[in-house]
């Protein structure tokens, strides 16, 4: 969520202010070599890959702000964000995979930056590597997932993003639902916002939404990086030597990058991104195939399809771009995306197999179904019914939506997963897709599908 601030590096280059003021910049930049000794690396592809990293800085920030802003507790010395970012070989597409924090890692074998005991490979949550290895180890985790060759290495603390925001003017954002988490204090209204540092951290921090948690919050923060994009290419800063200036330093303060990543790369790569907008990027989630991974000693992780990640990352390897334009679809729009809503079927009638029916209609239209549906206790039911806990009353909302005719049911404590429990009025599954184009199967979308229009 912290990482789009040094986004803003690259295009704000774009001015062409010169190489006096790149060189000035340049020295703000602590430097980190995550590159050091590795061997065995991936075969390089085209393009350049930026593997950004979101680390917590939450000490930096005044006691009124964590106050005001709800960012209480412990930094963890870890991850928060990961994306890869792949800049085309012809400078005219950025595409962003958003790396779940909680993704299912095998580390390579490293020494512990802590403790100096050297590990062998053994499994953790993706962004633990940090806490164990630092910076070498993470791009050396990130590199054995994915075969991608890591180019360049950014990183960015939790402090510089509300600089940044308020620097540029603020960032549009719109949403079509209200947006409310007690967790960080977000209160949004449906509609267009413009948001300052402060509730931009909120929006891109929020996870207690709906069940989509961290999923959900990639989803915002992609927005939120197109939305960025948008504000800086449009603004005027690009052509103001003073805002750049400013701007770059907001971000440059609290950013870390591998040697290699100086004024002559940024100032290449910002002249060839001169006429950059918000279609020439793209955003997307790394596929997963399982939610609810268990670990030994790890704890629940995701861990992701194995063919579906294989295929996004053959097309970052091969310079592809990961969407495609897409013909009209008569699915129905509903606020939170299928694949993010998990599903208990339960057979409340009489009639065999229709529990299985239901399951398999909703797992075809990408609802995340248990695949092992039971009968109800009552065996006499009219209407289907969509039991949910209150938290997730936008999951709700959403499945309601596929299925024409069905009573939603509020149950305090259920939790994230959702029950369907199937009437004798059960026709079929309507197709329904989230609020923002490109939520089906890929998840891939540009962006200048998630501006503001």
């Amino acid at each position: 969520m912290r990482v789009v601030t040094t986004l803003s590096v690259v295009v704000l280059a774009s001015a062409g202010i010169g190489h006096a003021v790149m060189t000035s910049l340049d020295a703000d930049i602590a430097r980190v070599d995550p590159f050091k000794d590795m061997k065995n690396r991936p075969q390089a592809g085209h393009g350049m890959n930026v593997l950004l990293v979101g680390t917590d800085g939450r000490e930096e920030i005044s006691k009124e702000q964590r106050r005001k802003y709800r960012l209480g507790g412990e930094p963890c010395h870890c991850t928060d964000t990961i994306m890869i970012v792949h800049v085309s070989e012809d400078r005219e597409r950025a595409s962003v995979v958003s790396l779940p924090r909680d993704s299912y890692a095998m580390t390579p074998a490293h020494v512990d930056r802590t403790t100096g005991k050297r590990h062998g490979s053994h499994p953790v949550k993706l962004n633990a590597a940090y806490a164990e290895g630092g910076p070498q180890l993470t791009v050396r985790t990130v590199e054995s997932m994915t075969k991608v060759k890591i180019d360049h290495y950014l990183e960015v603390d939790f402090t510089s993003f509300m600089r940044t925001v308020d620097v540029v003017g603020g960032v549009q954002i719109c949403t079509a639902a209200p947006l409310r988490d007690s967790y960080t204090g977000l209160n949004l209204p449906a509609g267009r916002h413009t948001l300052a540092g402060g509730q931009a951290l909120q929006y891109v921090r929020a996870r207690h939404l709906d069940g989509a948690s961290d999923l959900g919050r990639m989803k915002r923060q992609q927005r939120f990086m197109a939305a960025l994009v948008e504000r800086i290419t449009s603004s005027g800063i690009l052509l103001n030597p003073m805002k750049f200036r400013d701007v770059t330093r907001a971000v440059l303060g609290s950013v870390r990058a591998d040697k290699g990543f100086g004024t002559e790369e940024m100032l290449d790569l910002g002249r060839a991104m001169r006429n950059f907008s918000p279609s020439s990027s793209e955003f997307t989630t790394v596929p997963i195939g399982r939610m609810e991974f268990a670990v030994q000693g790890v704890g629940s992780t995701l861990k992701w399809d194995p063919v579906k990640a294989e295929r996004l990352f053959h097309a970052l390897r091969e310079d592809r771009p990961l969407s495609v334009r897409r013909p009209h679809s008569e699915a129905r729009i509903v606020p939170v995306a299928p694949q993010q809503i998990r599903v208990q079927v339960e057979n409340g009638t009489g009639t065999p197999g229709l529990g299985r029916r239901v399951d398999a209609a909703l797992a075809s239209t990408g609802f995340r179904t248990t695949r092992a549906p039971v009968n109800a206790a009552a065996s006499d039911v009219k209407r289907t019914i969509v039991a949910y806990d209150p938290r997730w009353d936008r999951s709700a909302k959403s499945l309601a939506a596929a299925l024409p005719g069905s009573e939603l049911r509020p149950v305090k404590g259920l939790g994230g997963t959702l029950k369907v429990i199937a009437g004798t009025d059960f026709e079929r599954v309507r197709k329904v897709r989230a609020d923002g184009p490109g939520q089906g199967e890929s998840g891939v979308v540009r962006g200048d599908e998630v501006a503001c229009s």
